[in-house]
């Protein structure tokens, strides 16, 4: 019975711990990113106003390929519900707590 309790009691511990660091990770980043968005939102303001010129068929293979790497890490932690599990309320702890 300890062989089977024992893997999953782990995995769920260091999916927990490190979903709440995480989670405490994203909501610091997510603030730093909200600075930079507001930075983007100017550029785009004058993009729209004629003032800079933006390449927006480069922007958005820039973001495609952003959007590609990141999935590329996603889906392992997709593929082991006991891990990604803990890890996704560890995440959501640490954001509402950090």
């Amino acid at each position: 019975m300890s062989e089977f309790l024992t893997p999953i009691v782990s995995q769920l511990g260091t999916g927990g711990i490190g979903g709440f660091l995480l989670g405490y990770l994203i909501k610091k980043v997510l603030k730093i990113a909200l600075i930079i968005g507001c930075f983007a939102l100017i550029f785009f303001y004058l993009a729209f106003d004629q003032v800079i010129e933006v390449n927006y068929a480069q922007l958005l293979a820039r973001v495609g390929e952003i959007a590609s790497t990141a999935s590329q890490y996603v889906s392992p932690l997709l593929s082991n519900f006991a891990f990604s599990g803990s890890l996704m309320l560890g995440v959501l702890a640490g954001f509402m707590l950090g």
